[in-house]
């Protein structure tokens, strides 16, 4: 392998690495090495925070401290994880990052990678820009991940040679693209519907709303998309599918909560900084969601009257100029049990058409459940 890929957030940034290896790298016919956190939604697991590689059985080592996911490993219970079924899907080797070391552990990581395999290129991928944020942005929900790998970049011995990209500015939800456009730097590709084949079949089941908004965008999909519980929203625009880059050092020198948690060697550590310099932890919120969606996870009904409950969603998101939501917030927006997440998904794909199946675009005419009958009974 010769090219390593690091996902800076994890969960759907570690997706769209394999977009950009498609886009950038596809004439090596060669797999990319994606290093990656697995810290998905809690839709997915319940446990909050990330895994680490004492959560899973059948790792595969490559170095003293970096673990590759096959895609035949498994999660202890009641930890889960879509980092297998990922790496089962997609020819890259995806190995974890372990941020329980604080940004020491992951810097330590990325030294022996890069002593242990002769890269080409390492390049630092993070979907929707808040990678940039400053710390003290209104609309900053979840730093903590990109900070933290950041901040391990910079210190890492290979920091030279560490590309830092953001794919789809502002898709996230976070920085609006008018806040992070000055922060960006020169234009490396735009993503095109051939980029998108590389995980089309990941689209069809992977919760991230972020990278299937990149793909969306490259897509054609444009106009307004609401995101998350709250409803954010996102603007898709030809800016959508763009990858700039930017320089590592001048990101980190902007960035306050990156340069706080630099010298950490605990994932506690991490937190206490985190809350010290942006008022919470990301951790400290899905540790009091969770709490209400494991009650939820306890009634596994479709409710008797969901396609009436998303048609009064939909006349009053079109009211409000949306064109597209997510299914994750369809389904929070609507207080949805958890099953209703899977059954959402399957009621989308067969309108969807070339849109990935997580992407909801808003209708005013009747929606038909084939599954559930017509009032979704």
């Amino acid at each position: 392998m010769k090219r390593l890929i690091v996902a800076a957030g994890g969960g759907g940034d570690a997706v769209a690495a394999a977009m950009l290896h498609a886009a950038l790298y596809a004439a090596d016919d060669e797999p990319a090495l994606i290093l990656t956190y697995s810290w998905d939604r809690l839709i997915v697991d319940p446990v909050p925070g990330p895994r680490s590689p004492a959560d899973f059985t059948g790792l595969h080592q490559l170095t003293p401290h970096v673990w590759a996911v096959p895609g035949t490993a498994t999660l202890k219970p009641p930890h889960a994880a879509t980092l297998p079924r990922l790496a089962a899907e997609l020819p890259h080797t995806f190995a974890l990052i372990a941020p329980y070391a604080g940004a020491a552990g992951i810097a330590r990581q990325l030294d022996e990678l890069t002593a242990h395999f002769t890269l080409e290129s390492i390049d630092l991928l993070d979907v929707g820009g808040d990678i940039l944020a400053h710390g003290d942005e209104p609309t900053l929900r979840s730093p903590l991940a990109d900070a933290l790998t950041l901040a391990a970049c910079t210190r890492a011995q290979a920091a030279a040679d560490i590309r830092l990209l953001v794919a789809g500015p502002g898709l996230d939800g976070e920085l609006p693209a008018d806040t992070l456009r000055p922060r960006l730097g020169p234009l490396i590709t735009t993503f095109t519907p051939e980029h998108t084949q590389a995980i089309a079949s990941v689209l069809n089941w992977h919760p991230s709303e972020a990278t299937a908004l990149l793909a969306a965008t490259a897509l054609g999909a444009r106009g307004l998309c609401e995101v998350r519980d709250a409803g954010f929203p996102v603007p898709l625009t030809d800016e959508g599918p763009t990858v700039h880059q930017v320089d590592l050092a001048t990101a980190f020198s902007a960035n306050r909560l990156a340069q706080a948690i630099a010298d950490t060697t605990t994932l506690d550590e991490v937190e206490e900084r985190c809350r010290a310099v942006c008022g919470t932890s990301e951790i400290d919120y899905e540790r009091t969601k969770a709490q209400r969606l494991n009650q939820q996870r306890t009634d596994p009904a479709v409710p008797h009257d969901l396609l009436a409950q998303i048609k009064n969603f939909e006349q009053a998101a079109i009211t409000r100029g949306t064109a597209y939501t997510t299914v994750r917030r369809l389904t929070e927006a609507l207080k949805l049990p958890y099953a209703t997440l899977q059954h959402l998904t399957q009621l989308n794909a067969a309108r969807a058409g070339r849109l990935p199946v997580s992407v909801w675009k808003l209708h005013t005419g009747e929606l038909q459940d084939t599954q559930a009958g017509p009032t979704g009974a």
